[in-house]
């Protein structure tokens, strides 16, 4: 069993991650230990768990990183999923000045936390996609719990190969609609296959990104929005057709209805380049 303790630059408000964390059933969160445990794979692909606790303050932040294997492979992936090695200073900075202030002030630490693994933000994005949030998240848990594993109590998503294998049928009894169970089957297969590298995207402009991945059956822009944000943490996406992101600028403006696109566009004239961090900070001001 290893330890490594981690200290970073302020702000940063672990307990808001946890408490953003913790809205998906399949994340193994402890909000009064402070920690999480979250599922990794090594570069041989085998699967080991990390547990992340806080030990610090939002303007003290430090970090306790604890597993049984590959610490340095553990502790490299930790930093890049929490977002340690990006300092938030700049960009609560940057919109002290803009007219969602009042969100950001009120957010102040709050990162951009990425999902575990990108093959599962592709699925996760892929299964959420227009559904209510929290039948999403019951979609995914059956997903994950009747195909993925288990391991020390923390719930891995399945490999492309063995979604590559499924029928549709299997989807449908955990009540997948035929073409939702279609796409998630289809695009694993061309993941398993290796006509999609998931890894070579880091390389990969956003522009490049979405026009390659758009040409998959049943995945749009929206979907490839959300890979960038919470898959890759590119900093400057907004997802126009995110309801959610509507209702937040609805609320936050006082307009009568939700805002067309090219409203948005206006409003969000100004948070470039952290258009990502606008995004999530809307998202939370709603959650």
């Amino acid at each position: 069993m290893w330890e490594e303790r981690i200290r970073i630059e302020p702000p940063y408000d672990f307990d808001r991650v946890l408490d953003r964390l913790s809205m998906d059933p399949l994340h193994h969160v402890r909000l009064e230990e402070r920690e999480v445990s979250i599922p990794l794979r090594n570069q041989n692909n085998d699967p080991f768990v990390v547990t992340v606790k806080g030990m610090g303050t939002k303007t003290a932040p430090e970090f306790l990183l604890s597993g049984k294997s590959d610490k340095d492979f553990a502790i490299k992936e930790t930093m890049r999923i929490f977002q340690w090695d990006f300092s938030l200073v700049d960009v609560q900075t940057h919109f002290r000045s803009t007219n969602i202030a009042e969100i950001f002030e009120a957010h102040d630490g709050t990162p951009i936390v990425l999902e575990f693994s990108l093959y599962g933000c592709l699925m996760k994005c892929i299964i959420h996609q227009q559904l209510n949030l929290k039948f999403a998240h019951t979609l995914t848990e059956r997903f994950v719990h009747t195909f993925g594993e288990k391991i020390d109590g923390v719930w891995f998503y399945p490999a492309p190969e063995k979604v590559a294998q499924l029928d549709c049928s299997d989807l449908r009894e955990l009540q997948f609609s035929g073409r939702k169970a279609e796409y998630v089957i289809d695009t694993s297969k061309l993941i398993a296959e290796g006509k999609i590298n998931l890894e070579e995207l880091q390389n990969m402009e956003d522009a490049a990104i979405l026009k390659e991945l758009v040409k998959i059956r049943g995945v749009g822009p929206w979907t490839v929005q959300n890979l960038l944000l919470f898959g890759l943490g590119r900093p400057n996406l907004f997802p126009f057709a995110d309801i959610g992101i509507q209702n937040a600028l609805k609320k936050h403006f006082q307009l009568e209805r939700k805002p067309t696109f090219e409203e948005m566009e206006i409003l969000s004239k100004e948070w470039s380049p952290y258009l990502s961090y606008a995004s999530l900070y809307l998202w939370r001001s709603i959650e």
